[in-house]
């Protein structure tokens, strides 16, 4: 919804495209089929579709900016504030320069935040701020012809900055048909172009907990190995050059779960980028060294590099330390890219399961605390919802499943098995299917991350129980 009200809005300031434009305005009568969008792309829908004022008062800005980590508020308020301004000229947003400092950003962020100074300064009458050095950021992107990194809304967001600048047309008509060529049959726009690249490396894992066959699980090695990039690391898509923690992370451990000597070369090179990020504090962040650590990216290092702990003891032990200190009172985590609660939880208690003897007194008091965490919050129909009070989904509860494996009772793991099976035997799944966020905190849609992570949890079931028939014709795996 957020990226095809952006480009209808676009169209709107540029004519033409008649067609695509009535399609976008179809798909945003009718709403999205997965994900739920929040108030505020609620209200740019609505605006394009209406033509009237939008309506994003100070509670909405402060609502978007409180679900995402606490160093990205000032961020995420201009961006709110540019997104309104992009829909309807009429809006008056606030200008903060300190929100477009570019220090210590990754690439994503900085012509994200360098397109809502643009879009802002043209609103606020702030013009004068707008330097070379941010003009050519925004003209960097659209030296190929194509959707610069395969993130459809930095591609829309810099088209609109663009478009308020002299000089420019050609540039945005450009990129307006390069847009177009990602339009969906339903008429809409999406956040990204694909997550090949984590869709195969979240599966791979997941397939490997549940004994698929060999020849599958090297063909998706194959081709993460011929997708990792020149420096060690791997990004959501082969569209992209900025690595990543998470994707990188999850790639190393699928390698070496399936057979770390014949990977080893790229293990190696996978590791030495994660290790090139890692913060003074034991933790790591999402993308680049001096970036706050973050507690999710932190728990999916220590995990990948518990599998080969010879020489990584030390960052092993500061990793989960980290952890410790940033666990919250309610024994859960700060948000991460998953709008479900259970995420984070899930990773820090595998990573810090897989040596219990070695845990020290504080990993033990986070591990228990963060287990009666999820406990708590099971619903009667054994799932889990994505917060506290919310209906049981599919994701959510693959999340807890794999968490409470990790314990001895077998009631709660039993109760989610019981959920995930009605669920499936029902022919359709319950509640929500989306739980990835970009940018934090506005949810897209991978259908596929919900079997993905089915299977994973009952990967994990599967490794602590005997095998067992689930019904007519079908059995669960053990991994040998």
């Amino acid at each position: 919804m957020l990226e095809t009200a952006l480009a209808g809005a676009l169209l709107d300031r540029v004519g033409g495209h008649r067609a695509e434009s009535a399609a976008m305005r179809g798909f945003l009568s009718r709403g999205p089929r997965a994900g739920t969008p929040t108030t505020v792309e609620r209200a740019l829908a609505r605006t394009v579709l209406e033509g009237g004022t939008v309506a994003v008062p100070d509670a909405l800005v402060e609502e978007v900016a409180a679900a995402a980590p606490h160093f990205t508020a000032g961020r995420k308020r201009a961006l709110v504030h540019a997104l309104a301004a992009a829909v309807d000229e009429r809006f008056l947003p606030r200008w903060d320069g300190a929100a477009f400092d570019r220090s210590g950003l990754h690439a994503w962020a900085v012509v994200q935040m360098t397109a809502s100074k643009v879009i802002l300064a043209h609103a606020t009458g702030n013009t004068h701020a707008v330097d070379d050095e941010d003009v050519r950021i925004l003209l960097d992107t659209r030296r190929g012809t194509g959707v610069w990194e395969g993130n459809v809304l930095l591609h829309l967001s810099v088209l609109h900055a663009l478009s308020r600048l002299p000089g420019t047309n050609r540039v945005v008509a450009d990129g307006v048909r390069a847009a177009l060529e990602h339009q969906r049959a339903d008429g809409g726009l999406p956040f990204v172009t694909d997550t090949d690249t984590w869709a195969t490396a979240t599966a791979g894992i997941a397939l490997a907990s549940a004994g698929a066959p060999q020849g599958v699980l090297h063909r998706l090695a194959a081709h993460l190995v011929n997708r990792q990039l020149p420096a060690g690391g791997w990004s959501y898509t082969d569209a992209s050059c900025q690595a990543d923690v998470d994707d990188t992370s999850v790639a190393v451990q699928f390698l070496h779960i399936l057979d770390a000597s014949r990977y080893e070369e790229s293990i190696t090179r996978g590791i030495r980028s994660m290790n090139s990020v890692a913060g003074a504090d034991g933790g790591f962040p999402t993308y680049r060294r001096g970036a706050p650590s973050e507690a999710c990216m932190t728990a999916a290092v220590v995990d990948a590099l518990a599998l080969r702990p010879a020489g990584h003891e030390v960052r092993i032990r500061e990793g989960l330390d980290y952890l410790t200190r940033l666990q919250c009172a309610d024994g859960f985590f700060p948000p991460d890219w998953s709008s479900s609660t259970l995420h984070t939880v899930s990773r820090v208690l595998l990573a810090a399961s897989r040596d219990p003897g070695r845990r020290t007194p504080g990993v033990e008091r986070m591990t228990r605390r963060a287990l009666g965490a999820v406990l708590s919050r099971q619903n009667p129909d054994g799932g889990w919802g994505m917060r506290e009070g919310d209906e049981s989904d599919v994701l959510s509860t693959a999340y807890g499943l794999i968490a409470v494996c990790g314990q001895d009772d077998p009631e709660p793991a039993h109760g989610a098995l019981s959920f995930l099976m009605a669920a499936e035997h029902d022919g359709r799944v319950r509640g929500a299917l989306s739980d990835s966020v970009g940018p934090r905190p506005f949810v897209f849609a991978v259908p596929v991350l919900a079997d993905v992570f089915t299977v994973l949890a009952l990967g994990h079931l599967a490794g602590r129980t005997a095998p067992a028939r689930l019904g007519p014709g079908r059995s669960l795996a053990v991994t040998r």
